[in-house]
């Protein structure tokens, strides 16, 4: 069984999406098709169903990250506004989506609220954990299915086989080595040596030149 670690982001979050539709506790708000999400956008999201997408964000960062709050979500979706030539600063994302979609995500049972030291916020449900596993194994699985498969490894061959070839080869190498070099005689060496001198000579004498006629 896969986790979200194992899967792409943003694939994950897509057919999150598609699970979370299909809760009744989890909806868009009234206000939510005329809303920005934070004060460095400049328009409203594009996409209708934005508002699931976002709440499969923020139940898959409640996954990695939590226990979390509100505050550090917003940090999270929050991003750089447009000043013209003044200098950009980090504005943080809608707080009112956030709490909102927490909301809705507590009342399904896919989130909870606990209190770990000095850290406090919410944490994923095992509601929300088996959501999210099914979810990422669906998509492991088909991935897997649609990659080829390896190929079959050849066979090696036999060890009796291995043993027989590579005792040949020691017996050729020591067969090899032990044949006596017969050195040629000296009298062969010399004439060699003497046909060779010959050869040069002819090569580097410049051919004679024709007798001009008169």
């Amino acid at each position: 069984m896969a986790n979200v670690y194992e899967v792409d982001s943003a694939e994950l979050i897509e057919k999150s999406a598609d699970e979370l539709k299909k809760i009744d506790s989890i909806k868009p708000a009234a206000w939510a098709p005329f809303v920005k999400t934070g004060v460095h956008k400049e328009r409203p999201p594009l996409r209708e169903d934005w508002w699931y997408i976002r709440a499969a964000s923020i139940l898959r960062k409640i996954y990695v990250l939590g226990p979390i709050g509100v505050s550090k979500l917003r940090r999270k979706y929050g991003g750089k506004r447009n000043q013209g030539h003044n200098t950009e600063h980090s504005d943080k994302g809608s707080g009112s989506i956030i709490r909102k979609i927490l909301q809705q995500l507590q009342k399904a049972e896919l989130v909870k609220y606990v209190e770990k030291g000095v850290h406090k916020g919410r944490v994923i449900a095992p509601k929300g954990v088996a959501l999210l596993d099914k979810v990422a194994t669906e998509i492991y699985t088909r991935i897997n299915k649609s990659k080829p498969k390896p190929a079959a490894p050849v066979e090696d061959a036999k060890p009796e086989e291995k043993a027989e070839k590579a005792e040949k080869q020691v017996k050729a190498e020591k067969a090899e080595s032990s044949e006596p070099k017969v050195p040629k005689p000296k009298k062969e060496r010399k004439e060699k040596k003497k046909q060779e001198k010959q050869e040069t000579e002819v090569k580097e004498k410049p051919a004679e030149e024709a007798p001009k006629n008169e």
